[in-house]
Order: structure tokens, then sequence, then C-alpha cells
């Protein structure tokens, strides 16, 4: 069994084996989500503002008032971005946040498809960048 430079072998098999490239993208995934937070935190002050850029659809089953999906968005995006701050830290549960509320950026993007497409797709897809690159990460989750 091959080993390290200066450590004696213990019989064990590795259950992780470390590669810098999953680790790289755990940071880019952290800040994307701080940079998609703070996205969500101006999209939800323009709706709260009733901006004009966001498009009216009547008949919406999803409907709430631009100020209700406002909040919505400012709220969500306050998290996600404190959410990829404590990515940095490297602690689980900063990871299980992580997938949590990019989860729930998806659904709300989702829902809020009709207001502005385009961005609303782009924050979709990179949300469920996010959930992959914070799910297939090299690093041992459950400890020694």
């Amino acid at each position: 069994m091959a080993t390290h430079a200066g450590e004696a072998p213990t019989g064990k098999v590795p259950r992780h084996t470390e590669h810098p490239a999953a680790e790289g993208w755990t940071v880019f995934a952290a800040v994307l989500m701080i940079f998609g937070g703070i996205m969500a935190i101006f999209e939800g002050a323009s709706a709260i503002a009733k901006d004009t850029v966001f498009i009216n659809t009547p008949h919406y089953v999803y409907s709430f008032n631009l100020t209700g999906w406002g909040i919505l968005h400012l709220i969500l995006g306050i998290l996600v971005a404190l959410a990829g701050v404590a990515l940095f830290t490297g602690a689980v549960w900063a990871r299980i946040l992580g997938v949590t509320l990019a989860g729930l950026s998806m659904i709300a993007n989702f829902i809020w498809l009709p207001h502005f497409p385009l961005w609303a797709i782009v924050v979709i897809a990179i949300d469920a960048f996010v959930i992959w690159a914070l799910c297939t990460s090299s690093r041992d989750l459950v400890g020694d």
C-alpha cells in the first residue's frame, strides 16, 4: 500500500481522495452564491420599488404582487449571500445550508419566470451548478 512521505502504513483504505479541482469548484460555488445573493438583493429592492423592468402577467398561477416577490427575493438573497460566505469555513452545515438555499432559489426563480424570464433561467442554471459543486466535493463529510 502506498503511503505519503513520512507516514507509516496503517492498513486502512482511505475513505476519500483529495482532488484540488473539486475543492476549487466548491470555492467557485461559494463565490457564485455570494454574487447571486447580492444580485437577488438588488432584484428584490427593484421589485419592492416597483421598477418598470418587470413583466406583468395577469393570469399566472402563482400570483404575488411585485412587492411580495421583492421581499421574498430580498430575504432569500441575503440568506444565499451569507451561506456563500459560510462556505469558506469548510463546515458541513454550510454545505448543507448552501444546497438547501440554492434549491429554494431555484424554486423561487422558476415561479418568477414570467416576471423576468432571462434572469430567472440564468439563476436556475447557476443554482444547479452550485448544488452539483457542493454535492460532488471530495471532502469526507462523515469524518474519520
